[in-house]
């Protein structure tokens, strides 16, 4: 998945086509509106709809899908568990004590806040992950050009992303010649290649900065990247799906505010 990258995934999928800011619509307003739900309902909600979308609109490998999700949403689980046990509350099911000044508990309460905070997670990763997955950076540099973002910050962070693939083909190419070469075949010789890796991708990385520099220079660069970026016209099939979806998800957002698992 990560030899392949987003950016591929972005680039090919059935969305491609659709309007950047119509889509960046779509995936900030979903966030918002998971941020101001009170309930678990109306992130879950929020998570289908987009999960649907990806996988029937876009045509996302469902795999692929389920790696990029699993990342966010075991970190999310480990917090939320520690949430459950701490939070306290009334209702309990089940305490422990094992010092004088600390205690465990799992209570209604806490257990309805770990869901509702597992439930924003959920919510929040499917409405990126949806920008993600349809949205190339190139179209994102464009929208924050127009958008008037300060050149320095804009510029910056296309050097960053251009180096990130720089940084990970010299990872894959150095890897796999180890690999040929049996590098990993003993503890030993992991902890060595995986050293002469780290070396081998600092020496490229300051290589390839230096070229870049050495580059810009040749080309008179005066303070200002060329932002290579398609034109997409707005779509009223789009524009009316978008509006829908945030008006209906902003409807069960203050439809199911008093809604509790317990």
């Amino acid at each position: 998945m990560y030899e392949e990258l987003l950016e591929d995934i972005a680039q090919h999928n059935r969305l491609r086509e659709v309007n950047t800011g119509t889509k960046l619509t779509a995936g900030l307003g979903a966030v918002i509106l998971c941020l101001l739900s009170a309930s678990f309902v109306a992130p879950l909600f929020i998570a289908l709809v987009l999960t649907a979308t990806l996988l029937v609109l876009a045509r996302i490998d469902p795999a692929t899908y389920g790696k990029a999700f699993f990342g966010p949403l075991f970190f999310a689980g480990l917090g939320v568990g520690a949430i459950v046990l701490l939070a306290g509350g009334e209702g309990t099911f089940w305490s422990w004590q094992p010092l004088p000044w600390f205690s465990l508990s799992v209570t209604q309460a806490s257990i309805n806040q770990g869901i509702f905070i597992f439930s924003r997670v959920i919510g929040g990763t499917s409405a990126l992950l949806f920008i993600a997955f349809t949205t190339p950076m190139t179209d994102l540099f464009l929208v924050m050009r127009r958008a008037r973002m300060p050149e320095e910050v804009l510029d910056l962070a296309m050097i960053i992303y251009r180096s990130i693939f720089l940084i990970m083909d010299q990872m894959v190419q150095v890897y796999q010649a180890q690999l040929m070469r049996l590098g990993y075949s003993s503890f030993r010789e992991s902890i060595r290649s995986f050293a002469t890796l780290a070396g081998s991708v600092f020496i490229a990385s300051w290589e390839a900065g230096e070229d870049l520099t050495r580059a810009m220079e040749a080309r008179c660069y005066e303070g200002k990247f060329a932002v290579l970026g398609e034109e997409r016209s707005l779509s009223l099939p789009s524009i009316a799906a978008v509006v829908s979806f945030l008006a209906v998800s902003a409807a069960v957002v203050g439809a199911t505010s008093q809604i509790r698992l317990f």
